[in-house]
């Protein structure tokens, strides 16, 4: 308890300073945590460069219990098992409620492990479709079909998956799209410079978000 009384008032001073942080989660249960290696710097470097921002993506990964480096963007991806033991769900649940933001984004095969894991942190939720008329899907790049469908797996449409405290988006599970794949380096999957555009600006979209929603009052 005496941790986490330490993380939400480190978490809660940092994340109100001007520098935003990007980093992704390790976590247990077997999956490949460290996919896209190159995803969330060309992310962060889309996004300062097209939109004025200024993030950095922490250096190293972080596990969820040790979570009190003022990161606002937290992103998990893989393609097989993830777990969040109940410290864990502890975390990442503070976490969210002291305003950061999670995106969990299924890099294949990792989709029914996610949703079991993210609803040990919204109980009571189950993850609500996000309609194409979504606030994510406006701004600053528009999608009005929705979530992009990046890489092609079991040719089932892409879903965004929405979780909520009081209302406010705090947490987007991606099915069916592979954004990360898209935000990596280009020779890593060879995906033409339209696919990645369309990667790289819903995350921007997503980041966006996540960085603007903690600047209000």
């Amino acid at each position: 308890m005496k941790k986490l009384l330490i993380f939400l008032v480190t978490i809660g001073l940092q994340l109100s300073s001007s520098g935003q942080v990007l980093a992704v989660l390790k976590y247990n249960g077997g999956g490949d945590w460290y996919a896209n290696p190159t995803a969330l710097e060309n992310l962060a470097s889309f996004y300062n460069e097209n939109l004025n921002g200024a993030c950095q993506v922490q250096g190293h990964t972080i596990p969820a219990n040790v979570l009190t480096s003022g990161i606002s963007f937290l992103h998990a991806t893989g393609h097989g098992r993830i777990f969040f033991d109940a410290v864990d769900v502890q975390y990442l649940r503070a976490f969210v409620e002291r305003g950061g933001f999670l995106h969990i984004d299924d890099n294949y095969g990792m989709g029914e492990f996610a949703r079991a894991e993210i609803q040990k942190i919204f109980p009571d939720q189950t993850g609500q479709l996000l309609p194409s008329n979504h606030i994510i899907f406006k701004g600053p790049y528009s999608f009005p079909e929705g979530l992009p469908k990046i890489h092609e797996h079991d040719a089932k449409p892409p879903q965004a998956l929405g979780y909520f405290l009081e209302g406010e988006l705090v947490a987007v599970l991606t099915l069916e799209s592979d954004l990360g794949d898209g935000w990596e380096n280009p020779e890593v999957h060879n995906d033409d410079q339209e696919t990645r555009e369309k990667a790289l600006k819903m995350g921007a979209n997503l980041l966006h978000w996540s960085l603007t929603r903690n600047t209000e009052p």
